[in-house]
Parts: C-alpha cells; structure tokens; sequence
C-alpha cells in the first residue's frame, strides 16, 4: 500500500505513546478526560449540529510527544540556570481542596489525605473510583477546578497537574507567543548564552505576566462565542423535552446539562415550592415535599428560552421518575436560597460557564438527543492546567 514504509514507524510511536503515558500516571500525573463539544457550522456560520468531539490514538500520541518535548527543553534551560520562561502549575489552594474533599464525601467517596497534604496518587485513585458512576464526570470537573490555573512565570515551579519537575510551551509557536519565546531563546544562548541573559533576564517576568492575562481573556472569548452558538443551535429547539443530568446546583438554582453538552439552568423562582439551598451538600430541597436536585442527578427539562446574543439557555423542570424525596430535615434547611429576580442573571454568562454543519438545515438526527441514558458531558479543554 501507499503507506506501507511507515507502518512499522508508526507502530513503534505508538509502543512510545503508551509508554510515555504510563510513565507519567505513574509518576502521579492527573487526567481529566472529560467531553469537548464541537460545534458544526454550515458556509453562513450557522450552527448546524453539536457532537462530542473524540480525540483518537493519533491525536494522543502526539500530545504525548509534545509533552515530553515541553519537559526536555524546560529542564535543559533549568539546569544550565539561564533566564527561561516556564508554564507553572501550583499546589491547590488548601480551601478550595477542603471544599471539594467534603463535597466528594457526599457521594460516600473517601480521598486519602488532608486538604494540606495531599499526593497527586491520592487524586487518582479517586477518579478511577469514581470513573462510571452517576455524577463521575461532574466530579472530575469539579476537582479540575479546584485546582490553581496554569500561568506563565520566569520561576520554576514545577507542574502539578502534570507531575512534572520542569515544563514550558515549546510546541507550538506559529500560534503561542511564550513558545515563540523559548524558540528565539534557544537560538540566541545557542552562540551567546552570557550575553543574552541578562537581556532575556529584563524582559521574560513582563512576558509572562501579560501573555497568562491575555490567556485567560482568549479562553474567556472562546466561551462566550461558544455559549452563543449553543444557544443558536437550541433556538429551534423552545417547547421540546430533554433528558439530562444535574451539572452544579447554586442558591439561585440548578445548571442541567443535555447529552450533547448544551448547558442551562432552571432558576429556583421557577420551581413549584420554596427550595432550601445546602451549600455543603450542594443541593436543593423542596420545603414541603422533601424532593432533593443534586449534582450528577438525572433529571427531565423542558427549554423555555435560548438566547443567542446572550448565550443563556433556560429550562423548566419536569417531574419524572428520576426525582429524588428525601426527609426534611433542618440541615438541609441551611441557607436559604436567593430569591432574587431571574433577570439579574439573563446577563452573566459567566455564572453559567464557571464550573464549562454543513447544511443549512436541520435534519432530525442532529437534534439534542431526548430521553436519553447518556451522561453529562463537559468541555474537555478548560485550560486550566495545561
């Protein structure tokens, strides 16, 4: 065949691949492989369609490449202690941790440690316990967001999601400044190294300032525009009945995510009785009736409103079969939730998405899937700590 000369290549990269990955879960690194939604647009940018977007052996085995390309160059400029520029991922801030350990309790899950001491291993073993059950990938958001975020910085400090003593951006710098940096730094201490220290020395603690900041306003963008094509795409959709599982409960309600990983929320004014808010628990009770809305939950939706220039996306709730009674108990009566009007949300998309086509017209099997047994989905690259 017309590849048939790099067929043994490629399967020796493959081998490395698995290799590489393993070494790097057994060193501690965390993966948080959770859902990316891809959204098709047909020639006029309309939304047409919204998939989960699968990341193949091939995708992966090069991640894995570039990933030792990132560490290789960052421990060489670490060691020979010239002025570099390093992607850093700190320790989880104690309070956040504690948060998500007492939260991860809730779902009868025990993680080995302290909020103070906690090993990377510890982090693992707790997502492969929870790996297939209800709410799994709710919860491994949720750890992913207890974590600092990834910055830029002139000092090594090593990279916690990664378990990695040294990393930087290496790989990509037709579309990444810090890695056109590094790039231009290895050209330039190739021949000089001295002479271009105390120059790099100047400039690379701004650098690295500004390029984390812009960072995070470029994520910010992606996902307002992607809320927004979400909402597009679901504007057909007002009236229907949906299927989908609890992402995060608030004081002013409840985030619902479809199969596909359109988002919304059901605002408690909307509920049919006064709901009490525990913010230890993360749930919602019902005053009288005792019925319970928590994370990981599924739950049955109507859509009330999609709002394409906003990006809000508001539903109804269903009863069914999924709902959940408890007894009332005083507990669960901490808290009392905001009943605030719902309009003073419609505007912050923020709020919704701190936690997350090739034809012009819809065919019926591009709908959001209705009834379905599916899981929630979340976008796999939150950037955090990568």
């Amino acid at each position: 065949s017309e590849y048939e000369s790099i067929v043994s290549s490629v399967q020796h990269m493959v081998t490395l691949h698995h290799t590489l990955e393993a070494m790097r879960t057994r060193r501690g690194a965390l993966n948080f492989d959770t859902s990316e939604a891809k959204i098709m647009v047909n020639d006029k940018g309309m939304p047409v369609d919204i998939v989960i977007r699968n990341r193949g052996i091939a995708e992966r085995m090069i991640e894995s490449f570039m990933l030792a390309a990132n560490e290789t160059v960052a421990e060489h400029y670490a060691r020979l202690k010239l002025p570099f520029i390093y992607r850093i991922h700190e320790e989880p801030k104690a309070e956040k941790l504690q948060k998500f350990i007492d939260y991860a309790s809730v779902f009868g899950v025990q993680i080995q440690g302290t909020a103070t001491k906690i090993t990377q291993s510890a982090l693992q073993d707790f997502m492969k316990k929870v790996q297939g059950q209800p709410g799994s990938e709710v919860l491994s958001m949720m750890l992913l967001r207890s974590m600092q975020q990834a910055r830029y910085s002139e000092h090594n400090h090593g990279h916690y999601g990664l378990a990695a003593e040294y990393y930087t951006h290496f790989t990509s710098p037709i579309r990444r400044y810090p890695d056109l940096l590094v790039h231009r730094m290895i050209r330039d201490y190739d021949d000089k190294a001295m002479d271009k220290a105390d120059h790099f020395a100047n400039l690379i603690p701004e650098i690295a300032t500004q390029t984390s900041s812009l960072e995070r306003r470029a994520i910010d963008a992606e996902r307002i525009v992607e809320a927004m094509k979400k909402a597009e795409y679901m504007e057909e959709y007002v009236g229907e009945e949906f299927e989908g599982v609890v992402a995060s409960v608030v004081k002013f309600g409840m985030f619902v995510e479809l199969p596909n990983t359109i988002e919304g929320l059901i605002h408690v004014t909307t509920l049919p009785e006064y709901y009490h808010f525990n913010e230890r628990t993360l749930t919602l009770q019902g005053e009288k009736s005792g019925k319970v809305f928590r994370v990981g939950q599924q739950i049955k939706v109507k859509l009330i409103r999609s709002d394409k220039e906003t990006g809000d996306i508001d539903f109804d709730y269903l009863p069914s079969d999924f709902d959940i009674v408890e007894k009332v108990s005083k507990s669960s009566r901490e808290g009392r939730p905001n009943r605030s009007s719902k309009r003073e949300h419609q505007h912050r998309i923020s709020d919704r998405d701190n936690k997350n086509k090739n034809t012009s017209k819809k065919k019926a099997s591009r709908k959001p899937k209705r009834n379905s047994d599916s899981k929630s989905h979340h976008h796999k690259d939150d950037r955090t700590t990568g």
